[in-house]
């Protein structure tokens, strides 16, 4: 079992939450993410999947692996990517879940409105 984190969050684990972050705040990593979901892929089967470039989808998967939230492994010429930390999807899962309440809310009041 994990050790409880420390509130207030010490300064380098402040800094470290920030860069995960940053790191998932471009919506074009997400999609990566989402195409990964069903297990791995090479590039060439991701640039398909999200409709962008290889030189871009490559840029991202680098910054990706960098962080550590996906891992690679070779296989034959190719490269294949997967998820190595699944516990961004909890997070996108959080999110989008607030995401729908905030919407549900928001209908509410213009229906009010109306």
């Amino acid at each position: 079992m994990s050790e409880p984190i420390p509130h207030p969050l010490p300064e380098p684990v402040i800094e470290l939450v920030a860069q995960r972050f940053r790191v998932l705040a471009e919506p074009m990593r997400i999609r990566i993410l989402e195409a990964l979901r069903d297990g791995e892929a090479s590039v060439q089967e991701l640039t398909a999947s999200v409709g962008a470039s290889q030189q871009n989808v490559s840029k991202h998967l680098g910054v990706l692996h960098q962080s550590g939230i996906v891992s690679r492994r070779k296989e034959g010429t190719f490269v294949r990517y997967a998820v190595a930390d699944p516990g961004v999807y909890a997070l996108c899962e959080l999110v989008c879940g607030d995401l729908q309440r905030h919407a549900a809310t928001l209908d509410e009041v213009l229906r009010g409105a109306a």
